[in-house]
């Protein structure tokens, strides 16, 4: 584009110049200059219609990303499954089963694990990713509940040749590593997902693409289990089994796969835009999260280019969910977290219990020094707060409002575990409120006190938050706009 519009100005000087030796030239000298002026004319056309061209292709389609900010279990699901109908397309790029999205939708439940929660809308496209390593038999008997529930997916679920599998001895793998570790352990969800992505590092693993040919699945699965079990003696696979399983489910899987790089790139080259569905969250990221109690994949901004082979300038808005309080499950550090009756009560009052395990969360107040340090990973342009009314009835709420380690405040989050257990939390106590406002459509009809609460959410984190949830319902959300 700087190239031709460079090449314009130049040609344009000599038009300029060209017609100043018209007005000075006789006879043959203007028919010499005036065929040179019509060939530089016709240059200018040229390069308008090309420049035309290029800006054509610049209206394309976007990517549209929804994040996780916290350590998961913020409610990205709900948001996805809202917006999924302004887009063509839902896509996963990182993680495996261990994410959990729940929707809740005319008092119907929908629990999702590796498809894409805007699989409801029946007008969108829902693409795995080839960031994502997936457990086939869970994914079938995911689909078989939404078979169950009327939910028509066929044709609108692509899985990515380039995909990992995870398989059973993968999920026993985990176990037996997460026993090894005694009172060390990580608190995995015993899905497989770090055995698997150790597979694919270690590149011994077998991607979804290897069903289209049997022989070399074979080769390649047969392969893999003798190397796993030498490095685990107590792993026991029956490996026809195996076989026998991945052959019966093969003519179910085989549509479903697509090279789903050249498939988006295709739709957005037609202006059709994407909505990338993040699973689990920054502060588990294996590079940006409290390592090494993290998953084994980037929950973060970056997996959207590596998860579904997409450059970053595609990349549009990013919109970070924030849980109203903060949870976490499994080990690891938490600041803010409640070891008293009200992290019970936070507990009991939001259901947070495990969409994946059933594990019971640990609860605490919503803490700004470490969702700013979201905010600078992920570049977030707007905020969905989720659960807003789980607060409600709460004579005080508070604010994680800085980080204090031996009396200095704490700039950025520390990677040292060590140093981060040793943080202080200075908090900002604000008044509670009693109405209910679960059924709230409007900013303005919110309690003063609920008000004031997200202003000052809002004031301390320096983002507009666009969405507010209020209720467990598909349509409790207020969007601001």
């Amino acid at each position: 584009m700087l190239y031709g519009t460079t090449m314009a100005a130049t040609l344009l000087t000599a038009v300029v110049t060209m017609n100043n030796q018209v007005s000075s030239a006789d006879g043959n000298s203007k028919d010499t200059v005036n065929d040179k002026l019509n060939n530089i004319m016709g240059s200018l056309d040229r390069i308008e219609k090309s420049t035309s061209s290029l800006q054509k292709k610049e209206k394309k389609g976007n990517i549209d990303v929804v994040l996780g900010s916290q350590w998961g279990d913020e409610g990205k699901g709900k948001l996805v499954d809202i917006l999924s109908s302004d887009y063509e397309i839902c896509a996963r790029v990182a993680g495996g089963s261990n994410a959990g999205h729940t929707i809740v939708v005319n008092n119907v439940k929908y629990k999702f694990h590796l498809v894409p929660s805007g699989i409801l809308n029946k007008n969108v496209v829902c693409i795995i990713g080839n960031g994502v390593v997936v457990h086939l038999r869970g994914l079938l008997e995911e689909l078989k509940s939404l078979d169950a529930v009327g939910v028509d997916y066929k044709g609108r679920l692509l899985i990515s040749d380039r995909a990992h599998i995870v398989f059973d001895f993968h999920q026993k793998i985990d176990g037996l590593n997460e026993k090894s570790l005694g009172d060390q352990k990580l608190g995995t969800t015993h899905k497989g997902i770090g055995p698997s992505y150790s597979s694919k590092t270690n590149r011994n693993g077998i991607r979804v693409g290897d069903l289209l040919d049997m022989k070399y699945f074979e080769s390649r699965l047969r392969s893999l289990i003798k190397t796993l079990q030498k490095n685990h003696p107590d792993l026991e696979v029956n490996v026809e089994a195996e076989l026998d399983y991945y052959k019966s489910i093969r003519e179910k899987i085989l549509p479903m796969i697509t090279d789903t790089i050249t498939y988006t790139h295709s739709q957005l080259n037609q202006g059709k835009n994407v909505l990338v569905e993040g699973a689990n969250a920054t502060m588990i990221d294996l590079d940006f999260g409290t390592y090494p109690f993290v998953t084994s994949s980037n929950p973060s901004v970056g997996s959207v280019c590596t998860g579904l082979g997409v450059p970053p300038q595609r990349i549009d808005n990013v919109t970070g969910i924030v849980k109203a309080y903060c949870t976490r499950v499994g080990e690891g550090p938490f600041p803010t977290e409640l070891l008293d009756d009200v992290g019970v009560e936070l507990r009991a009052k939001g259901r947070e219990y495990g969409t994946t395990t059933g594990r019971a969360r640990r609860c605490g107040w919503i803490d700004i020094p470490q969702l700013k340090y979201s905010m600078m990973v992920n570049g977030f342009t707007s905020i969905n707060l989720t659960k807003l009314d789980v607060l409600t009835g709460f004579d005080k709420v508070r604010i994680g409002a800085k980080y204090v380690r031996n009396g200095v405040e704490v700039q950025g989050m520390p990677a040292s575990l060590s140093q981060y257990s040793e943080v202080n939390v200075v908090y900002e106590e604000m008044p509670g409120w009693k109405e209910d406002i679960s059924k709230v459509k409007t900013f303005d009809e919110l309690p003063t006190n609920c008000k004031n609460y997200v202003l000052r959410l809002e004031e301390l984190l320096g983002m507009p938050i666009r969405w507010i949830g209020v209720g467990a319902g598909r349509l409790d959300i207020i969007d601001r706009k």
